[in-house]
């Protein structure tokens, strides 16, 4: 479990010089934006609102999210 210090800690970071990357051959009302950030962690934002709220996960979290992504945990159903 991410303890509240790592996580303030994370929120904490300066993001201005970060690089932001979607996946490719998408347009701006239908992805999202990360970037990789210091020790394996993600910042998560909507490109629509650049400036609106930015997520932020450690590398546990982010591990996790793709793991599940990975293993079907999010599919709908069919």
């Amino acid at each position: 479990m991410t303890d509240a210090r790592e996580k303030a800690e994370l929120y904490a970071l300066d993001l201005s010089g970060v690089t932001w990357l979607s996946a490719p051959g998408s347009t701006p009302s239908d992805r999202l934006e990360i970037a990789k950030l210091p020790g394996g962690a993600v910042a998560m934002r909507n490109p629509a609102d650049p400036n609106g709220t930015v997520l932020r996960y450690t590398a546990a979290e982010w591990q996790a999210f793709t793991l599940g992504v990975r293993d079907g945990e999010f599919d709908l159903p069919s």
